[in-house]
């Protein structure tokens, strides 16, 4: 009896999906596996509960409602049609989301605009009808290239002030003596003259150096964790202005490179690294 009991537990543990009887009264149960699964109904009922009522949102107000949902979805599997219909409602709630998150890029904070929900059902019946020509690659291409200029009005607002002074650093900097600046806005400064090769597009870099922000702040260094790193030309995996750079650096160059937001993360948030950051790196190649 005991090990029936540890194993009856252990199903009711891990259920998933809930069996319950039509009538939902516990006199109209017609033998004991019926009293099984009510038993199990009741079990897993406080679960539900806290489920539907912390993660799922839904207000006990409205316990009917979600009762008569989860009952056409527990007895009507076997109709496709059906099936289909429930689970179209389950993703339509993921679309939902997904709009609270296009309106909070678009929009950030204003809480009085919001992106029209029906718009990106259209979207998804075209793509899922085949209405619309594009692929969904090239239908994701045109998303970042309308979505772009959007987020960075929005960033600017936010961060305009890290731009301005990034503007400022770069103008200044520019007029240090030893100070060159290549036609893509990259200053740099030789502190050591090289006397290796230059890399190619094959090569393998290897690298100490050390980021700071404008003000200072060391966001990362590989002489604090006593590492070199090893940069790949064939795919770099690194900031455009960090290429730009080595490929001007002979095996030997020890120097101090200032790159603008544009060529560095530009409106990316990484961190201490916010967006529009002009930053300086001390680059040494090794070999």
């Amino acid at each position: 009896m005991k090990k029936f009991m540890t194993m009856a537990a252990a199903v009711a543990m891990t259920a998933i999906t809930m069996i319950s009887c039509d009538g939902g009264s516990k006199a109209d149960l017609k033998d004991g596996v019926d009293s099984l699964a009510y038993d199990l109904g009741v079990f897993q009922s406080e679960g539900l509960k806290q489920y539907m009522t912390m993660q799922l949102g839904i207000d006990s107000a409205y316990i009917d409602d979600f009762i008569k949902g989860m009952k056409e979805g527990a007895v009507n599997e076997s109709d496709p049609k059906k099936e289909a219909y429930l689970k179209g409602l389950e993703v339509g709630k993921d679309i939902q989301s997904l709009g609270k998150s296009l309106t909070q890029q678009v929009y950030g904070d204003d809480s009085t605009k919001s992106v029209n929900i029906k718009t990106i059902i259209a979207g998804f019946m075209a793509g899922l009808k085949g209405t619309d020509s594009r692929t969904a690659e090239q239908a994701y291409t045109d998303f970042n290239k309308k979505l772009e200029p959007i987020r960075e009005t929005q960033l600017l607002k936010d961060f305009g002030d890290n731009k301005a002074a990034g503007e400022k650093y770069l103008a200044q900097n520019k007029k240090k003596e030893g100070v060159k600046e290549t036609k893509s806005g990259l200053q740099y400064k030789v502190l050591v003259e090289g006397t290796g090769a230059l890399p190619t597009d094959t090569s393998k870099v290897q690298v100490n150096y050390e980021g700071k922000l404008i003000d200072g702040t060391v966001f990362d260094s590989s002489y604090e964790r006593n590492m070199p790193f090893t940069v790949d030309m064939s795919m770099p995996r690194v900031i455009e202005g960090w290429v730009e750079a080595l490929k001007m650096m002979p095996a030997g160059s020890k120097w101090e490179v200032t790159i603008p937001q544009e060529l560095a993360y530009g409106t990316q948030n990484q961190g201490l690294i916010k967006p529009f950051s002009t930053l300086i790196f001390t680059i040494e190649v090794l070999k």
